[in-house]
């Protein structure tokens, strides 16, 4: 069961500039065997990735006046980041980014280009190995008077979520105070440790766990791995969760991204075994099949996925965006762009953009103007694409 605390991190200090750790070497998704899909879920995908094969399927067919036309990278952010996670952006145009390996958080000033980002400091107490260490960010959504800046990080025993208030100095520059470790007790393991964090227009706070290679978890709704957790702002299950804590859907596998569509429907993007990535449509209480079942077979008692990819060599999806009637995916072991038409709570076919030409791709994130961040990793150091709003 999870386990709340009011003090801080235990067994750490508050923020610390010093040097930091040289961490655990990158790989971030392990390698998975080539795939083998299922005849039912296999179609031809046409200029999507230029591959040909079996291409992912979405749950429905939308005429091709819907595809939508991503524009060329603006600018490439050449700001020495090792391994970035997630990234937010405060009010004023400042972009906040975690480091996975490093527990650094980062901050790039707003108009700050090609110059290395800014060091906030190490966050205390992450135990950085495999796929574990500083994950997901999230900000308040009452960040202008509260100034709270939320955490999911691994650590020794278990993974965790903390937040901090983000201070300005008297000269402008940003101040993290000693964080506050608001729920534990997520299983950690050197891979499947979920990390994805945001608040949702409900004003709660979801989270994308992984089974923590613990094939007992995803189907227990007393069990915190394999989950979509929502919470409160200080870390209690939300009130009207399903099975009455903090647990709000079951049967995931590795949980990457959170995003809203327009109507205020919760999509996440979600790692398969190997083959059957997933694009999900989550519902309260919703059971998403692993490890009984992947993809869309359409088993009573389990939700079918809205995007299959049957090759897992093609997406490994992570961070996830909606904007209008389309969803923006970062692909990992796929390394490109996935662009996914919504028709309510269908999917059409994905199509992707800028395949292997800048790696792999952990995180999209929506930019105050409107455009998008693109964070890579492994590139060894790593950086962002720009892309400029959409037309």
């Amino acid at each position: 069961m999870p386990r709340q605390q009011a003090s801080g991190l235990h067994g750490g200090g508050a923020f610390s500039n010093g040097p930091a750790r040289s961490g655990q070497p990158p790989p971030s998704v392990r390698k998975r065997l080539p795939a083998v899909a299922a005849a039912c879920l296999v179609v031809l995908l046409a200029g999507c990735t230029g591959g040909g094969g079996n291409g992912p399927t979405g749950s429905t067919t939308l005429p091709e006046t819907n595809e939508v036309r991503v524009p060329d990278v603006a600018e490439r952010l050449e700001l020495d980041l090792k391994i970035p996670w997630s990234a937010v952006f405060l009010p004023d145009g400042t972009a906040i980014i975690s480091e996975r390996d490093t527990a650094l958080l980062k901050a790039v000033p707003a108009g700050g280009r090609g110059r290395e980002a800014v060091s906030l400091g190490e966050v205390p107490g992450v135990a950085a190995a495999g796929e574990g260490g500083l994950l997901g960010l999230a900000l308040s959504p009452g960040f202008a008077s509260d100034r709270y800046l939320y955490m999911y990080f691994t650590a020794q025993e278990d993974n965790r979520i903390a937040r901090a208030r983000v201070q300005e100095t008297a000269g402008g520059a940003l101040s993290p105070d000693r964080p506050e470790i608001i729920f534990t007790g997520i299983p950690k393991a050197t891979t499947h440790n979920g990390g994805r964090i945001r608040f949702g227009p409900d004003g709660f706070l979801y989270v994308g766990t992984g089974d923590s290679q613990r094939r007992d978890q995803p189907q227990d709704p007393g069990a915190l791995g394999g989950k979509i957790l929502r919470l409160t702002a200080d870390g209690g299950p939300a009130p009207g969760n399903p099975f009455g804590n903090a647990v709000y859907s079951l049967g995931h596998r590795n949980v990457q991204g959170l995003a809203w569509d327009s109507a205020g429907r919760l999509w996440a993007s979600e790692f398969g075994p190997d083959v059957n990535d997933e694009l999900n449509l989550i519902v309260a209480g919703g059971n998403y099949g692993w490890p009984e079942v992947t993809g869309a077979p359409r088993r009573p008692g389990f939700q079918d996925a809205k995007v299959v990819w049957p090759s897992t060599s093609e997406s490994s999806p992570s961070g996830l965006e909606i904007v209008g009637s389309t969803a923006y995916l970062g692909a990992l072991r796929g390394q490109r762009l996935w662009t996914v038409p919504l028709a309510g709570g269908e999917a059409g076919t994905p199509v992707g953009h800028f395949t292997r030409q800048y790696g792999r791709i952990r995180d999209v994130v929506r930019t105050p103007k409107g455009g998008f961040w693109l964070l890579t990793n492994n590139e060894n150091p790593d950086f962002v694409l720009v892309l400029p709003p959409i037309s």
